[in-house]
């Protein structure tokens, strides 16, 4: 009976023995599920880290015209480092030295381009002035070989009043500001390319020094070795460039000279530099000219230029290049051309023209490092083999034979 108190009413219950049952949520709510509180940390941080990946790529997509700049004027300096140092080892300041390497380089490839944009103007000077002649030419043979009636008045009336010729200039109306900001982007990029080699090539050691403060004392030693190699592997590139450019040059004047094409040493030149230092369209821009030219003095000497660059492009690929640009950097002729192909696929043009001098100061690094070992004097190293060693060749052909036989039998015809 419940307990009551001195006015009658009912107390409350004392409560019993044992462990108390566990109170239930009121009904219609449901239990509360906390947040772990490293979770919103962690979104926090991995939006942070995709917007800091997306900035980046949009900077680098940004800066890598300036970054590729950046490494073709370092090549640039590489290459003239050997004569300003000979300078500066003179006593001259370094920074004058490099002035003089580079105003000299300017000057010749200015008085190159010069000459050969005369020579070209003139050509094309002459080539409009005889155009009626060469046209009443193609006339002619036309109407003697299918019986036409064509007349050269006639067809300029109709380039005259046809559409082609309306949209044509139209377009090329069209296309004077696009082809202006192309040139000025040009001359901004060679401008800082200059600039940049410039500033490497005079402040080379300066930037040896900056680099090597940053370093323990045993990694600054690898670095200016690294450093070394380079200067003397684009050296080596830049000298075997040089000679197949002479050669192609001699070879070219050869077939200018006998077909009697004018400004043929001009032209040698012209298809001599431009083949070897400007990658993947150099050769077609170098064997449009001489063509071009030929074509004004008889139309089959075009073709027979054209024939010769041809087949001297495939010489110059498969036989001389790979053999001069492995005695001259260092390095095989199948790797030669696959670090081309690489720098071509990576970078395009530029990383036709660096990949090579890349790839041979890299391969001559590592070799310092990699630790190599007398070979044994046996005849399988020079792909020879051993005198009895391995079954008789009428032997292994019997073997060969009877294995076919016991294939193409059945199970019950092999049990017999």
């Amino acid at each position: 009976m419940a307990p009551t108190d001195e006015n009658g009413r009912v107390g409350p219950q004392a409560p019993p023995s044992g462990p108390t049952p566990p109170t239930r949520p009121p009904a219609g709510t449901a239990p509360s599920a906390r947040m772990p509180r490293w979770l919103p940390r962690a979104m926090v941080l991995a939006l942070a880290l995709v917007g800091a990946f997306q900035l980046g790529t949009w900077a680098f997509h940004q800066v890598i015209g300036l970054l590729i700049n950046i490494l073709i004027a370092f090549f640039l300096a590489l290459a003239a480092e050997p004569a300003v140092s000979r300078m500066a080892a003179r006593g001259i300041r370094r920074g004058f030295a490099t002035f003089l390497v580079f105003f000299g380089l300017l000057i010749v490839f200015a008085g190159f381009f010069t000459l050969l944009g005369s020579m070209l103007a003139g050509q094309i000077i002459k080539m409009i002035e005889g155009f009626p002649q060469y046209l009443d030419s193609v006339i002619n043979w036309v109407n003697t070989t299918f019986h036409t009636d064509l007349r050269r008045v006639d067809i300029q009336e109709g380039l005259l009043h046809s559409d082609w010729l309306r949209k044509y200039a139209q377009n090329s109306a069209a296309g004077v500001l696009d082809v202006s900001t192309q040139v000025l982007g040009g001359l901004f990029q060679l401008l800082t390319i200059g600039l940049f080699s410039f500033y490497f090539a005079a402040d080379g050691p300066r930037l040896r020094r900056a680099l090597c403060s940053i370093l323990p004392p045993a990694r600054q030693a690898e670095v200016l070795r690294a450093w070394e190699i380079a200067v003397d592997k684009t050296g080596g590139y830049l000298y075997s460039r040089g000679l197949m450019a002479l050669i192609s040059g001699v070879a070219h004047y050869v077939l200018l000279q006998v077909l009697g094409i004018p400004y043929a040493p001009v032209l040698a030149v012209w298809v001599g530099v431009v083949s070897q230092f400007i990658p993947t369209i150099g050769t077609y821009l170098a064997g449009a000219l001489p063509m071009l030219i030929a074509f004004t003095v008889d139309p089959w000497y075009a073709l027979w230029v054209l024939i010769f660059v041809v087949v001297y492009q495939q010489f110059e690929n498969y036989v001389l290049q790979p053999k001069l640009t492995s005695k001259t950097v260092d390095i095989h002729p199948a790797v030669a051309f696959g670090s081309v192909i690489a720098g071509t696929a990576l970078l395009g043009a530029v990383g036709a023209l660096i990949s090579i001098p890349a790839v041979a100061t890299l391969q001559a690094f590592l070799g310092a490092y990699v630790k190599r070992y007398d070979v044994t004097d046996d005849p399988r190293v020079h792909g020879h083999r051993r005198r009895g060693e391995g079954p008789n060749p009428l032997t292994r052909a019997r073997q060969l034979w009877t294995r076919a036989r016991e294939r193409t039998a059945g199970p019950g015809e092999g049990s017999r």
